[in-house]
């Protein structure tokens, strides 16, 4: 589809279990990338809400390379605004699912630590 992808690594928020998800990712600057919590419209993705839960315990992994630790933030006001400018300009269906959708798609930071 000609999208970036990382392997996002987290914990589950109630079986403590690691976890693991491809996601397309975007550039934000040289140091963080971008991630949607899409979800397919309805609700948060259960990697997500496991993100929230122990954002102290996330780590991503791009072909070729070791997992490295990340910090995430979850973008508001006109931070998300930018970044999700940014994000439909590369992908312009990330608008198409979000018009279907009656939330806001959470759009998370991941900075390397």
């Amino acid at each position: 589809m000609g999208m970036d992808v990382l392997i996002l690594h987290t914990v589950g928020r109630r079986s403590g279990q690691p976890r693991q998800t491809p996601l397309a990712w975007f550039a934000d600057g040289e140091d963080a990338r971008l991630i949607v919590a899409s979800g397919g419209g309805t609700r948060h993705p259960d990697w997500y809400v496991n993100l929230m839960a122990h954002p102290d315990r996330v780590s991503i992994e791009s072909p070729g390379r070791d997992a490295v630790p990340v910090t995430p933030q979850r973008l508001d006001g006109a931070d998300r605004e930018q970044a999700w400018q940014r994000i439909t300009d590369a992908q312009p269906r990330y608008a198409k699912y979000q018009g279907k959708s009656d939330r806001e798609y959470p759009v998370i930071r991941l900075t390397r630590r």
